[in-house]
């Protein structure tokens, strides 16, 4: 959503800071999807040309892909300058280095971008609102030690998206989202066993800052209500991936946690199927109706 920004280096202008603040927030992007989140009305050259100025203050580092694609991430002096940015979306500085940048996290993250990117692109059709600044990356939530053991658990979500649905009677409704990319680098089994954790997730109960509450839900305190899970998968042929999502949803139907769980709601498309359609599409199969195709919603069954 967009929201009043400081100039922290004034010579950039308010198209810069966004920019600035976005590499910051998304880590890596490449030059169209930069376009595509800040600048679509005007044309891509104009784009280039404000992330040239980044590059030219050296606040932004380019790299360049095989066959001449560019990605943009912020060097260490547009990290500092990020931090003078007291209303940031995200508190928190994530330096890429260029190992990273160029390493096998590449594709993921830019695969994640692309997750929240359609949103975007959604949104402004509708006239609804998510904006650049309306999802973050790897939010970590505790799930205590396992049986048996001491060291505490994490789930770390690939993100968790933020969307805001206009209602008929002129009201509004925010949906929340965890975000799993999956490049098919891991077997189905080990996807659904991640799956599974998130009703692990839901049931974690932490004691209240106020003993005569006893015990509450960890999630409580964190998203007013619990997020829905998009697993988008990549990284492989249409029917290849078609066959991953139903053994997927099959292992995931099996687990006792979910089953248990209903309150944990999982949909998983292709990536493919969500940057081509995008999310208010049929493309969508989730564990509670795994033969119907529907949105990200749960809508338009066909």
């Amino acid at each position: 959503m967009s929201r009043p920004l400081p100039e922290p280096v004034p010579s950039l202008g308010r198209g810069g800071v966004e920019i600035l603040e976005s590499l910051g927030q998304h880590r890596l992007l490449s030059t169209r999807q930069v376009h595509d989140l800040h600048t679509p009305a005007a044309s891509i050259q104009w784009t280039r040309r404000l992330l040239a100025r980044l590059r030219g203050e050296g606040l932004a580092i380019c790299l360049r892909r095989p066959g001449g694609l560019l990605l943009w991430y912020l060097s260490g002096r547009g990290a500092d300058a990020l931090e003078a940015i007291p209303s940031r979306a995200e508190q928190r500085r994530a330096a890429v280095t260029p190992e990273k940048a160029a390493g096998p996290l590449q594709e993921h993250t830019l695969a994640v971008n692309e997750v929240g990117l359609s949103f975007v692109r959604a949104a402004r059709a509708r006239g609804e609102e998510c904006g650049p600044f309306d999802w973050f990356h790897e939010i970590a939530h505790s799930l205590g030690p396992p049986p048996g053991r001491r060291a505490p658990e994490q789930l770390i979500a690939d993100a968790v998206l933020t969307y805001q649905l206009a209602e008929e009677a002129g009201g509004a409704s925010i949906a929340y989202r965890f975000v799993e990319l999956d490049r098919a680098n891991r077997s189905a089994a080990e996807l659904a066993r991640r799956v599974g954790r998130y009703a692990r997730l839901f049931r974690r109960a932490v004691p209240d800052e106020d003993p005569a509450i006893g015990r509450v839900a960890l999630w409580e305190r964190i998203y007013p209500v619990f997020p829905g899970l998009l697993v988008v998968l990549a990284g492989r042929g249409p029917q290849r991936l078609a066959e991953r999502r139903a053994v997927v949803l099959a292992l995931c139907r099996a687990d006792p946690e979910l089953a248990a769980t209903p309150e944990v709601e999982v949909a998983i498309c292709t990536l493919a199927d969500l940057v081509s359609h995008g999310p208010f599409a049929p493309i969508f199969r989730t564990t509670a109706e795994p033969a119907a195709d529907v949105d990200w919603l749960g809508e338009g069954g066909r």
